[in-house]
């Protein structure tokens, strides 16, 4: 039924992947980036950390609302990560 409205069917959390987007010294972006971890480390899906600062695409994107997080490539929040609203995005 899902596909009927357009809508994805989650895969399992472990073949999920989070995207924290930020830039050095940023204060946010290290509070982001400890419950990404967390979560992930928790749910076992994957992540990885994308520099803004070396990526001119992101910047343009996305440079007003850093840290921003994606899971499997789309946005799912900005500027602070609430750990239980990404842990029910990956299905934990």
């Amino acid at each position: 039924m899902g596909a009927m409205f357009g809508r994805k069917k989650k895969a399992d959390a472990g073949a999920r992947t989070v995207t924290l987007i930020g830039r050095p010294g940023c204060h946010l972006c290290d509070d982001a980036r400890a419950v990404v971890e967390a979560v992930c480390a928790e749910t076992g899906a994957s992540w990885e950390e994308k520099d803004i600062t070396r990526d001119e695409g992101l910047y343009r994107a996305y440079w007003e609302q850093i840290p921003v997080v994606l899971v499997d490539g789309e946005q799912h929040t900005f500027w602070r990560v609430d750990a239980d609203r990404l842990r029910r995005e990956l299905g934990a």
